[in-house]
C-alpha cells in the first residue's frame, strides 16, 4: 500500500486536488504510455473547453456576412427603379398622357353628329303581287334623312340605284303586307336596308313617307 502524500503517487500519476503537478482546482490523472491522451477535467462536462454544435453549424461572420448584405443592397438599387418606371408608364398610358405624346390619340372623344339633310326620292308607281285578273298598284313619295357632307353626296349621285332597289321591293309587295301601323313600319326598314346597300359605306338615318297611295 502507498503510504499518503505528494511523494506516494507513481511517477506520472497526479494526486489529490493540490497535488504537486497539477493546476488548483484540477483532477484526473496522466497515462504515461498514451501521452497525447489528457484525461483531465478544468470544470463542468458542458465547460467553455466543449465546442457546442450550434457553434459548429453557426453562419459563416466576418467577411462573409458584409458581402451578402451588400449583394442584397445592389438588387434593391437596381430593382427600385424598375418599379418606379413600370408604375409611371402604367399610370400615364391609362390616364391618356402617355398615347397623345406617341401620336396615338389616346381616348379621343366621339365625333359631334353632322346636321341631317333631307334628299327627296323621285315618286314611284308600281304594280303590286296580286292577281293579275285584279291589278293593284302602289304610289309612294318619300324623302331620305342622310348626314351632311359625304353621305348626302353619295345619296344625289346613287339616286337612280336607289330608285332601282326601292322599285323592284314595292312589286313584290301584297296589298295585305301595308295594312296597319306595322306594315307601314316594315317598309320603312326594308326601304332603308336597301338604300344602304346602295350607298355603302354611307348611311340613310330614315326613310320619311311624304305620300303612300294603294289602289
Amino acid at each position: 500500500m502507498l503510504a499518503a502524500g505528494a511523494g506516494a503517487y507513481p511517477a506520472g500519476f497526479a494526486g489529490p486536488a493540490g497535488s504537486a503537478g497539477l493546476p488548483p482546482g484540477a483532477q484526473g490523472f496522466v497515462n504515461p504510455l498514451l501521452p497525447s491522451c489528457d484525461f483531465r477535467t478544468r470544470g463542468p462536462i458542458h465547460g467553455q473547453d466543449r465546442v457546442s454544435s450550434a457553434e459548429a453549424t453557426a453562419e459563416p461572420t466576418g467577411e462573409h456576412a458584409p458581402a451578402k448584405a451588400g449583394g442584397r443592397r445592389k438588387l434593391i438599387l437596381i430593382g427600385a427603379p424598375v418599379l418606379l418606371l413600370g408604375a409611371l408608364g402604367a399610370g400615364g398610358w391609362f390616364s391618356g398622357l402617355l398615347p397623345r405624346l406617341l401620336g396615338r390619340g389616346g381616348h379621343a372623344g366621339p365625333k359631334p353628329a353632322l346636321p341631317p339633310v333631307f334628299i327627296d326620292v323621285p315618286d314611284m308607281i308600281a304594280n303590286m303581287n296580286t292577281d293579275p285578273s285584279e291589278p293593284r298598284y302602289i304610289k309612294l313619295k318619300a324623302r331620305l334623312e342622310v348626314a351632311a357632307g359625304p353621305d348626302a353626296a353619295a345619296v344625289k349621285r346613287l339616286m337612280p340605284r336607289i330608285v332601282d332597289l326601292f322599285q323592284t321591293y314595292l312589286r313584290e309587295l301584297r296589298p295585305g303586307d301595308l295594312r296597319g301601323a306595322m306594315g307601314t313600319y316594315r317598309l320603312r326598314e326594308e326601304l332603308i336596308n336597301r338604300a344602304d346597300v346602295a350607298l355603302a359605306p354611307a348611311k340613310v338615318r330614315d326613310v320619311l313617307f311624304v305620300q303612300m297611295i294603294v289602289q
